[in-house]
């Protein structure tokens, strides 16, 4: 199976540039986040990186339902998909981090099957019910993308039971490899100089906003318990309690996967630096084993100080 090379950054004021880098280092997606405590609103940015490239695709990894009515979904997807000329694909997840860090639980995998299929029934220009009520795009001729809207929509189902139901409403998926849909693999990493230490400063400081995810995710779903039973969790989680205690799920996952706090560098001892941390010929090898396994796309998600080095080493290294 031939593999896909595609990366993931936040919707930020650097997105569009990044996603135009990308599309000179021969990527053949850039995946953008979605989570509104975090980050800018991620269709914003999918339009500018619209008028920015040409060939690249534009995805998104992952849209919150809960963040936004079906037919403002509806709508906003039908606008990238214009802006896009065709190279746009709406991936959708239950909203782990955007949920706990509002206070919230993720939705419902079933409410989130609802939600897609509801979706798609508006995309084609069908009337469906959709929050109680009969509704339908009613945008006149040349005010969007004419219906039937031409957009991929898979889902982000990490569990079993979401891969069991994804094939009801999606044409493809992020998790383990699904038995009839085309398979995303999300991974972090950074490839390393020749000889270079995988807990140098600069590999830490491209690693770390991805590797300390773990400990943050524990806290908001576990609390106490499950991040003081980590290795360095209980230092990391007093010195989080002494700052608000009361509104501690603001600051679980303050910095999401782009930034460290001081607290975090608690933690870069215990950090995992061998998962896609490995000198270029490794990190090539390592990503052809993900194809073997049944995935059809990797989507690099670089992190750090210089991004654009981290995409331009890890494009380097896969193609070589």
């Amino acid at each position: 199976m031939e593999l896909e090379l595609s990366c993931g950054l936040p919707p930020g004021p650097e997105f569009a540039e990044l996603a135009a880098f990308a599309e000179e280092l021969s990527y053949a997606r850039a995946w953008i986040f979605d989570s509104a405590p975090l980050w800018e609103d991620p269709f914003v940015h999918l339009a500018l990186a619209a008028q920015r490239t040409s060939r690249i695709g534009l995805a998104t990894a992952v849209l919150i339902p809960p963040q936004r009515s079906v037919m403002t979904m509806a709508s906003g997807i039908a606008t990238i998909a214009r802006l896009s000329g065709g190279r746009f694909r709406a991936c959708f997840g239950t909203g782990f981090t955007a949920r706990y860090a509002v206070g919230a639980k993720p939705m419902r995998l079933g409410d989130m099957i609802e939600y897609v299929e509801g979706l798609r029934g508006l995309l084609r220009g069908d009337t469906v019910t959709v929050e109680g009520t009969r509704q339908r795009m009613l945008h006149a001729p040349g005010l969007t993308a004419g219906r039937p809207v031409d957009v991929e929509l898979w889902l982000s189902v990490m569990g079993p039971r979401g891969n069991a139901r994804a094939a009801e409403v999606a044409d493809g998926t992020i998790g383990p490899p699904h038995p009839t849909l085309p398979t995303a693999r999300m991974v972090s990493g950074t490839v390393l100089e020749p000889g270079e230490d995988p807990r140098s400063e600069r590999a830490l400081a491209a690693l770390a906003p991805w590797r300390v995810v773990p400990w943050h995710a524990a806290y908001a779903v576990g609390g106490t318990g499950a991040v003081d039973g980590m290795p360095g969790g209980r230092p990391w989680r007093s010195a989080l309690e002494a700052l608000e205690p009361e509104d501690r799920h603001l600051l679980a996952f303050e910095g999401h996967v782009t930034h460290i706090t001081e607290r975090d560098r608690l933690l870069f001892e215990h950090l995992d630096v061998k998962t896609m941390v490995a000198e270029s010929d490794s990190i090539g090898r390592k990503v052809a084993r993900l194809a073997e396994s049944g995935f059809c796309e990797v989507m690099y998600t670089p992190s750090g100080p210089d991004v654009r080095r981290e995409l331009e080493a890890w494009a380097e290294a896969v193609r070589t």
